[in-house]
């Protein structure tokens, strides 16, 4: 038997990593059966690699090795594809077609993107996975096939079954054998040598120097997330070996040609941090505000209990002093920017200023009478009431409220005053 070093070279397989290893090995010990395997792995990681190693190393390796990518093949034809259709079947069938299944028998079909099959399709290969039989599309005759199937998959299956978007039954039909490829991240020491294979090849294909990397850009290479995996550093090899005068690459070039590298620095990791963290402050003042409201009817009816005490004098000096209290000395820096206007609400409080040649008495009646409207109209009545005793002079109306300049013109835009 052929060692695991020898197959990775054989199949072209690089690294040398403990896990991708062990996905080889497993592999050639599962090759030997007709045992259904499933291989997993993001995008980009060399998952059709491994079914080409189990067809290699098995009794099948004179018959028929198919690649099916099942996310490329159209929902109304795939069953056509896979299983064959007869002649008139539908629009377009002009005569009768052997799907795949039936040509590989004796041999092995690679579905890869299996994940990506549609329901009524998967309770197809189900049947064939369970005794070997396909129906061709519109016919009523039973073929039987003697196919081996690898399939592989980038999906997270369990999430997939769990949305109803794959079938249970046929995934443990499918991985009796689970292999795991695992992402280039995870390889670090494997990702110059990748790249110097890349670097070779693309020197020869195009005729020219073979690009080297410096130590900075060696390091940059292995920090970098990679998340289209081997595909990725070999388009980036590709890039580099055609574009680049200067052959030997330094961490400033490598870094023009690696997609989002910023978001790997750890000045921007810090910053979004910080933001984070002012997102949770932020709640938490969202939350205090609110829990306030419930508080403004025991306010209002201690501004009146003052207002009465006083003969209605020094009025707005008291209502500044009760605002004071609650929200502190500068109301500006209570209110975030982003606090919306519906949210400022919960700081207005509605400040009722004496009628010209009213007695309290009246006034205590139409604050009892007004506790049926509703909060936004009180504060709209409010705002009215001091622009037009102020002659529409914003400031002064503001100072007579007890609230910053800038709330008042947000809520003179929010009412269309």
């Amino acid at each position: 038997m052929e060692s695991i070093q020898a197959i990775k070279q054989r199949f072209g397989i690089l690294g040398n990593d403990q896990k991708l290893n062990r996905a080889v090995e497993k592999a050639m010990q599962v090759a030997p059966t007709d045992i259904s395997v499933l291989v997993t792995g993001e995008s980009g990681v060399g998952k059709e690699s491994i079914p080409k190693i189990i067809h290699a190393l098995s009794h099948r390796k004179h018959g028929k090795y198919i690649a099916v990518n099942c996310g490329a093949i159209p929902e109304g034809t795939i069953d056509s594809e896979l299983f064959g259709h007869e002649k008139g079947a539908f629009t377009g069938a002009t005569q009768t077609r052997s799907g795949y299944f039936e040509v590989a028998d004796g041999g092995t079909i690679f579905l890869d993107e299996v994940g990506e099959l549609p329901l009524t399709t998967q309770v197809r290969l189900l049947r064939v996975l369970e005794n070997g039989e396909f129906i061709k599309v519109g016919s009523s005759k039973v073929q039987k096939t003697n196919v081996r199937i690898v399939a592989a998959t980038n999906l997270n299956m369990a999430e997939a079954i769990k949305k109803e978007k794959f079938r249970e039954d046929l995934y443990y039909r499918l991985s009796t054998v689970e292999i795991y490829l695992p992402p280039l991240r995870e390889r670090k020491d494997d990702i110059h040598l990748l790249f110097r294979k890349f670097a070779a090849d693309f020197a020869m294909k195009y005729k020219m120097p073979t690009v080297r990397l410096e130590d900075d850009a060696v390091e940059l290479l292995q920090k970098y997330r990679w998340n289209g995996n081997v595909r990725q550093l070999r388009n980036i090899a590709e890039q580099i070996s055609v574009l680049e005068q200067e052959r030997n690459i330094n961490a400033i070039i490598l870094r023009e040609y690696l997609p989002g590298i910023g978001s790997n620095l750890p000045a921007v990791i810090e910053e979004k941090k910080k933001e984070s963290d002012f997102s949770n402050e932020r709640e938490i003042l969202y939350k205090v505000l609110f829990d306030m409201k419930s508080d403004l009817n025991d306010l209002k009816k201690l501004t009146l209990e003052l207002m009465e005490n006083d003969g209605h004098k020094n009025v707005k000096e008291e209502n500044e002093s009760l605002i004071k209290k609650i929200y502190g000395n500068d109301e500006e820096e209570i209110i975030p920017e982003e606090i919306t206007d519906e949210q400022l609400e919960v700081l207005q409080i509605p400040q009722q200023k004496t009628p010209d040649k009213q007695d309290k008495y009246y006034f205590a009646e139409e604050i009892e009478e007004e506790e049926t409207l509703s909060l936004q109209d009180k504060e709209l009545e409010l705002i009215k009431k001091s622009l037009e005793r102020h002659n529409g002079k914003r400031k002064a109306a503001a100072d007579e409220l007890g609230i910053s300049e800038r709330t008042l013109y947000r809520k003179i835009k929010q009412y269309d005053l």
